[in-house]
């Protein structure tokens, strides 16, 4: 078999079905009426199997389909030899066109996996997997594409250790595609950059929009509408490990959940234009604080999450998805969230979701006094 049939209920056994239609038009050849022609019965089978099935499995249906049609023309008595070879021919010449439909289909999915692969190590590339570890604290992240044959899209994550503490940043730029990642590429590398050198992080923000903008007025295909992005910025101070800086441009709020399983949206008191858009209402970025006490996770992600829907259409809710429940690390609880997303959507994702957990552990000395499960709900 050369690749499932996903898309036909019950694909597993797909194989079996031009089996099953030949052994069909061939029972059923030994009682019927021999004006009847079962022809379409037996070439349905090599052409079902030519997209799906492997060429050796899609030749062998063709000759066992023209092995029955011939099998039986020595006991269809009312057939003259003339109806009998155009009846094999037509077996015949249809069987060749499987294996022809075959080899087709087959180019066209080397040349997709060809895409694809390209288009993940792109991704890879340019938005790489954060480390495990920075500073004092753990971190996972997740990315998930809405379909498979996605290219590559504008969901963005980083995390940086740097002099001024933990830095990180989740976002989404409006569009997909190769523009977007080159939007996605700039934004990164200007947060990388700022990170390391700028000490506020009012002024990281700044210099990602400053760096957007200037793209965009640079390249036609970063147009204003095409190229704004929301975000999140976050800071865990080196001093201050339990408390926690952040600036919201217009995107999803990040989930703070504390070490007890209690679960809350992180807000500021004013909403922030996009970057991007900064330049339509100027002003000083908004920057709100909150605590982040051992054994606590701020969970951050983008619209994929928020706004995916179940069949009745109903938003997914990170805060209840995570209210009542302890992880252990970053893993289990994104791990816990990618699953109740899909379960939510049943597996139909419209957009795709990134998904960026930072962990500020409990210390060993207060290990013994807490009793963590993996992601379980708690007492």
């Amino acid at each position: 078999m050369r690749r499932s049939a996903e898309w036909w209920p019950g694909g597993r056994a797909y194989p079996l079905v031009p089996a099953l239609l030949i052994v069909s038009g061939f029972v059923v050849d030994l009682f019927i009426s021999s004006n009847i022609s079962l022809t379409p019965l037996y070439v349905a089978a090599p052409l079902l199997s030519a997209p799906v099935l492997s060429l050796r499995a899609t030749a062998l249906y063709g000759l066992a389909a023209v092995a029955a049609v011939v099998f039986h023309l020595p006991w269809r008595m009312g057939v003259s030899w003339e109806e009998g070879g155009l009846r094999t021919g037509t077996v015949v010449l249809i069987s060749l066109l499987a294996l022809v439909i075959n080899r087709l289909v087959a180019h066209r999915d080397e040349r997709i996996a060809s895409a694809q692969n390209v288009a993940e190590t792109v991704q890879r590339a340019v938005v790489p997997e954060p480390p495990d570890r920075a500073g004092t604290l753990r971190v996972a992240a997740r990315y998930r594409a809405a379909q498979r044959d996605t290219l590559v899209g504008g969901d963005l994550y980083a995390v940086r250790e740097t002099p001024h503490g933990v830095r990180a940043v989740v976002g989404d730029v409006r569009g997909k595609g190769l523009t977007a990642t080159e939007a996605v590429a700039v934004l990164l590398g200007a947060f990388r950059e700022a990170a390391q050198q700028e000490v506020d992080l009012e002024r990281v923000a700044t210099r990602m929009e400053e760096a957007l903008v200037r793209e965009r007025r640079s390249r036609d295909n970063l147009d204003p509408v095409e190229g704004f992005t929301t975000a999140v910025l976050m800071e865990v101070p080196d001093g201050a490990p339990t408390r926690l800086r952040l600036i919201n441009r217009g995107h999803p709020p990040p989930v703070l959940l504390g070490p007890g399983g209690e679960a809350r949206f992180l807000s500021g008191r004013q909403a922030a234009l996009p970057l991007g858009l900064g330049d339509l209402v100027p002003g000083p970025e908004l920057l709100f604080t909150a605590d982040f006490p051992s054994g606590s996770h701020l969970f951050l992600y983008t619209d994929g999450v928020s706004e995916a829907r179940d069949p009745e259409g109903t938003f997914f809710d990170p805060v209840r998805c995570l209210e009542g429940h302890i992880f252990p690390g970053p893993t289990a609880l994104v791990d816990h969230l990618v699953n109740d997303v899909v379960a939510h959507t049943q597996g139909r994702l419209k957009d795709d979701m990134a998904l960026l957990d930072v962990y500020h552990p409990v210390p060993e000395a207060e290990t013994a006094l807490r009793h963590p499960s993996t992601g379980v709900r708690g007492p």
